[in-house]
């Protein structure tokens, strides 16, 4: 398995030195003295070095974290009380309606989980440079690579962020614009994408390529009006065209396989996070969104945490005909009853093959019967049998247990611990495609609906006949449900601002998260974002 050469190496870089994540300690201490005498002789001993670098992705599967604060934000997610459940000080909350503050703790964890991999980067880049030798030069530009994706994951998150490219630079950073660190993005992928592997097989899966790299510079393009104020869609397409033409990917013909249990085999994915239920923990989805009772609908080996909810409004994009047009069949609605008693909703809607990204109706267990809620609430229609209805009732304080269409993109395993062994798509075609449509479409050019209508067409609806903004808007929300792209897409449309459930209008402030107070009170030569306590 593909997995297999990348676990190994984050599972021997974790044996390396102790990291301590903050900006404002981005003076690591060596604990040991590497040199080219004692270490890094062979490819191996430097592959097994950058396993640390590689190691620092696996918050993304897990809870109150980068990806949880980018989709819980938008109109992809929610969570809500239910009863004794989830208030956890507000902070979900707060993240769904877009009150949060500089003290927000998802807020604060993000930003370490970027800086600590930032730092990562930057310990490894001056140990391999200290060695003076040609063989870390390959090593170098890998690293140089993967800090480019967390610097463009800053920017896009907080806008004028700390620039610290130095490990033995002992100052504390100070707040650069995000001009800036765009340009330095943009110089470091431009440096390094010509020398990065082309290569796609054991020895780079889960790794910085070219095609990776690309990516990363395809998306910041796409971006570069939101983070700089100059539009680059011309450069935009030539990078997604770039690798659509060129490096070998291929749409599965199967969406879901993308996000199997075995997905290393999967040939869209560009960059992944490898994780696995044993050896490379921190996967989470499982936990984090199915109902308490479901544990034996899988047969899990513990007890789901009933967290993570669709927004209706946001589900109902994939089943109304007007947005979604093509076959139209049995859908879930909301709260209508099986009429004919045959397990499925009597509504009709589009048929969209990447509905199979929710889970919504009756729940059963392996043994054909009813799964029961001992602890539903006396207004949840359904009683004790689960029945997930893609409605939900309130945001705060009685939330339905069963209410919400649950996150099933990636594959549930029986048999399955909390922990995951799908591995955590960061880039796929699916994206690069897209990209290149939009970035052909906002340049008015011809074409850019056939490479749409690619997508599709896999998951069974009509193609469209002409492209609008909203049309492109929602294909990228079925298609990248869940993928960490929501947000940065509702603000590249002109959408974040305006009001969604249990959500109201907003100034722009929003489009930033604040710089955390805990980094703030840290470092005095943060700048907070404007429209936040502390703003100058």
């Amino acid at each position: 398995m593909k997995k297999s050469n990348i676990r190994r190496i984050m599972m021997v870089g974790l044996t390396f030195l102790a990291v301590t994540f903050s900006c404002t300690n981005l003076d690591e201490e060596l604990y040991s003295d590497v040199t080219a005498d004692n270490f890094f002789k062979t490819d191996e001993e430097f592959i097994a070095a950058l396993g640390q670098a590689y190691a620092s992705f696996g918050g993304l599967g897990s809870h109150t974290n980068l990806w949880s604060m980018n989709e819980v934000s938008s109109d992809e997610l929610v969570i809500c009380t239910k009863g004794g459940d989830w208030y956890d000080g507000g902070e979900p909350i707060a993240m769904h309606d877009q009150t949060w503050t500089p003290a927000h703790s998802w807020i604060n964890s993000a930003w370490n989980l970027i800086y600590g991999g930032i730092n990562t980067c930057n310990r490894l880049i001056f140990q391999f440079e200290s060695l003076g030798t040609p063989e870390a030069d390959a090593f170098i530009a890998e690293l140089r690579g993967v800090r480019a994706l967390w610097y463009y994951w800053a920017i896009d998150s907080f806008g004028n962020v700390p620039l610290v490219t130095d490990f033995q630079d002992i100052e504390l950073p100070a707040t650069k614009s995000r001009s800036e660190v765009f340009n330095f993005i943009e110089s470091e992928l431009s440096a390094v994408i010509p020398v990065l592997p082309e290569q796609k097989d054991a020895s780079t899966y889960g790794r910085m390529t070219k095609w990776a790299a690309l990516a990363i510079r395809a998306k910041l393009y796409l971006n570069a009006e939101v983070y700089t104020g100059t539009q680059r869609w011309a450069d935009a397409e030539a990078d997604a065209g770039n690798i659509i033409d060129n490096g070998g990917y291929i749409l599965e013909s199967s969406y879901k396989a993308n996000f199997a249990v075995k997905n290393d085999g999967s040939k869209e994915n560009i960059l992944v996070r490898p994780y696995d239920k044993v050896f490379a923990q921190g996967f989470n989805w499982v936990a984090m969104t199915l109902h308490i009772a479901m544990q034996p609908t899988f047969n899990l080996t513990f007890q789901p945490w009933n967290g993570y909810q669709t927004v209706e409004e946001f589900y109902n994009s994939y089943i109304d005909p007007v947005k979604n047009p093509g076959p139209q069949g049995p859908v879930w609605k909301g709260l209508t009853k099986d009429a004919d008693g045959d397990g499925i909703s009597d509504d009709i809607g589009t048929v969209d093959g990447r509905l199979s990204n929710f889970l919504v109706g009756p729940v059963y267990n392996p043994d054909g019967s009813r799964t029961l809620d001992g602890g539903a609430e006396p207004n949840d229609f359904d009683g004790a049998p689960v029945t997930l209805t893609p409605e939900l009732n309130e945001i705060y304080p009685q939330g339905l247990r069963q209410a919400g269409a649950r996150m099933a993109k990636y594959e549930f395993e029986v048999g399955g611990t909390n922990n995951m062994s799908n591995d955590f798509v960061i880039f796929r075609l699916g994206d690069i495609i897209l990209t290149k449509a939009e970035a052909m479409h906002r340049q008015g050019k011809p074409g850019a609906v056939d490479l749409v209508n690619l997508l599709r067409a896999r998951a069974g609806v009509d193609p469209y006949v002409t492209l609008t903004d909203d049309l492109l808007f929602d294909e990228r929300g079925r298609e990248m449900y869940a993928e960490m792209t929501r947000r940065q897409d509702q603000i590249r449309f002109g959408k974040w601002s305006q009001a969604w459930w249990e959500k109201d209008v907003k100034t722009d402030t929003y489009k930033l998260f604040p710089i955390p107070k805990t980094q703030i009170d840290a470092n005095d030569k943060l700048v907070q974002n404007p429209g936040y306590p502390g703003a100058g």
